[in-house]
């Protein structure tokens, strides 16, 4: 009922903004991609204009490329001459950024410790082709720095990065965010790297010095920053190190200070903006009312309660009636952008993504192309989700949180079951929907990329596993990853097999120009379940799937489930 219901708003909505017509014939997914209602008569319309102008023009503009301001073709010429120059080499720069120059795009970042994204940021690409240019004009001062510089030609880049962030050793917040963390909590972390002698990206790679978890209870990702990783020093006082809390707002995230030893967000409260540690007695923001602490503060004295009001005292006592347990495992709350820029940091000091031949760390291995499929995955369906016109970004992003709303139950079944359980389910909810195939893929592709691209895991699982559900097995490896690292989902790596099974022989959907991804990965995941190092990973032959792969998954699902 619930898909048949989302389907008559749809329609409705359609009807609002448009007749819903035929998809064009030879349409690419996003002609046909329906998100909610109100995005789904905007392709459609859109769909038709185009369709029009293609009649009128056919005899002219039949492979009419898609329009580019000269301006924005040289500089993307520019970044690929740079990328050339400095061994990433993506091909003859012709101003179209495409697969080649994003994964060379996303090596450079990997070097530079910056979030892979493939994409570049504004001071990524002023970074690049600054290196470039001075590489370019050459003298005294750029031959003493390639031939002293232990990465040689590279060394302009880190040579320009330090120049343009403060110089080594003192880092300055210039705005945005670092490893995908929102720029309160980014402007904290460069602080904290400023008067600690350390690099921020080195910091938030730190385990246990970026937790997350959704404290005020609002449905939003808060942050926990614990300096106790740094040892005793500025940010101590005796055994109790700064804390710092950035709870959610509709406006930001607010700061909440605490001293404390062994921090974790189990020991904190939150009310809103209003963050308490549990064992106080007060809360720490000057001047907030008793009355914004958690109904969680459970035991505290009189005068705490007291201090509230009979309306406080009211929600502590509800909270203190007995209720019935639960013990179910809650999916973590992790930042898949946090958990990247740290796989970024390990690879640049690998100097280089892991290959099969020299893979000596199956998890990190794994972890750098999942964040490379990740930077695919965001490119692609941002391209596509700009061909809707009339619509911001921001009605995109809530009709595809709606989307993964509608398979909250799918995405949860991917946690516990094996792979062909789960494809049933989904078919299920696609046989459902009432939508035919071509506009299910050019949602799921949009959804897939929003997903990621704000770090909503159950939008980014629940479009993947749509793609799958429609034969797409390329997109099953997402959800291998996802169960690898547990992100968005319980970890399983047992169940991961069966998805990196179907993908590493289905057409490859992310960096297409790299084949030796799958064996990669096949040898990864096989290594990460048990299979030795040593050993040569089971290969597939013509007609015979993967020896020893799809064996080796049952077993190890039918292990966990008896476990």
């Amino acid at each position: 009922m619930k898909h048949k219901a989302w389907i008559t708003g749809a329609l409705a909505l359609g009807i609002a903004f448009g007749p819903v017509g035929p998809v064009a014939a030879g349409g690419s997914d996003i002609v046909g991609g329906v998100i909610g209602g109100i995005i789904g008569g905007a392709i459609v319309n859109e769909a038709n204009r185009n369709r029009t102008t293609r009649t009128r023009t056919v005899t002219r503009n039949v492979y009419r490329a898609p329009s580019m301001s000269s301006a924005q073709r040289e500089q993307n010429r520019e970044v690929q001459a740079s990328l050339n120059h400095f061994g990433w080499n993506v091909g003859r720069p012709d101003g179209v950024l495409g697969r080649n120059s994003r994964t060379g795009i996303s090596q450079y970042q990997a070097f530079m410790d910056f979030p892979i994204t493939g994409n570049l940021s504004e001071l990524e690409r002023t970074i690049l082709t600054s290196a470039y240019q001075k590489a370019r004009l050459g003298g005294s001062a750029v031959a003493q720095t390639i031939s002293t510089h232990p990465q040689g030609m590279r060394g302009l880049l880190v040579e320009t990065r330090e120049q343009m962030l403060g110089g080594a050793g003192s880092p300055k917040y210039a705005g945005g965010t670092i490893g995908g963390l929102p720029p309160e909590v980014s402007e904290a972390v460069f602080e904290i790297a400023r008067n600690s002698n350390v690099q921020p990206q080195q910091l938030i790679a730190r385990s246990g010095f970026v937790q997350l978890a959704d404290m005020n209870a609002d449905g939003r990702t808060d942050y926990l920053l614990d300096t106790s990783v740094l040892g005793q020093g500025f940010w101590c006082n005796g055994d109790n190190c700064t804390v710092r809390i950035f709870a959610s707002t509709p406006q930001g995230y607010e700061r909440n200070d605490f001293q404390a030893v062994g921090a974790t967000p189990a020991m904190f409260t939150c009310r809103q903006a209003t963050c308490q540690k549990l064992d106080q007695t007060a809360p720490v923001m000057a001047g907030a009312p008793g009355s914004n602490l958690s109904t969680q503060s459970q035991g505290l004295p009189d005068t705490v309660m007291a201090s509230g009001g009979p309306a406080f005292a009211a929600q502590l006592s509800e909270a203190n009636t007995p209720t019935m347990p639960s013990f179910a495992a809650a999916v973590p709350t992790v930042s898949l952008a946090s958990y990247c820029a740290k796989v970024g940091l390990v690879t640049s000091s690998n100097g280089g993504f892991m290959t099969e031949a020299a893979m000596s760390d199956a998890d990190q291995a794994l972890g750098e192309q999942f964040c490379l499929a990740r930077g695919y995955a965001i490119d692609s369906g941002e391209a596509m989700a700009a061909k809707i016109s009339g619509f911001t970004p921001d009605q995109v992003t809530a009709q595809c949180r709606d989307f993964g709303a509608l398979l909250k139950s799918e995405v949860a079944s991917a946690g516990i079951s094996p792979r062909d359980v789960v494809i049933d389910q989904v078919k299920a909810f696609v046989a459902g929907s009432g939508m035919s195939p071509a506009q299910l893929t050019g949602t799921a592709k949009i959804c897939l990329s929003v997903g990621y691209r704000t770090d909503d895991m159950g939008v980014a699982i629940g479009s993947a596993l749509v793609l799958s559900a429609l034969g797409q097995d390329g997109y099953g490896e997402l959800i291998g990853h996802h169960l690898v690292r547990g992100i968005g989902t319980q970890e399983r790596r047992d169940l991961a097999l069966g998805w990196y099974e179907k993908s590493v022989t289905a057409t490859p959907v992310f960096a297409p120009g790299q084949p030796e991804r799958n064996a990669l990965i096949r040898k990864a995941a096989l290594v990460i379940n048990g299979h030795s190092m040593t050993e040569p990973a089971p290969t597939a032959t013509k007609g015979a799937g993967l020896p020893g792969f799809a064996n080796m998954a049952a077993d190890l699902v039918t292990t966990g489930a008896a476990q």
